[in-house]
């Protein structure tokens, strides 16, 4: 099984970096949800930083094209048949 070590794991120090001119709300909105997820401010923002980074990047393009590729494929759906049924009762 293959496991990922961080880079730090082998030099022993880890990076740091410094954050500017943090808008307020911003800055109470990550400290809410650090709260909320049991975090430091420190980790939260660690963990936010590493999920956007490890997220797979989406073409939004090709994504609605193939989705109204689909949607295209599907059979034709007579919808006041099943509003007949509903009238009468019927499920």
């Amino acid at each position: 099984m293959l496991s990922l070590v961080p880079f730090w794991f082998h030099t022993r120090t880890m990076p740091s970096l410094t954050l500017k001119n943090i808008p307020p709300s911003l800055h109470a909105k990550l400290k809410e949800s650090a709260e909320k997820n049991r975090r430091s401010l420190n980790s939260e923002i660690l963990a936010r930083l590493e999920r956007d980074v490890v997220a797979p990047k989406v073409d939004r393009a090709k994504l609605a094209r193939d989705l109204r590729t689909f949607i295209a494929r599907l059979p034709y759906v007579d919808h006041r048949i099943g509003d007949r049924y509903k009238r009468k009762g019927l499920k």
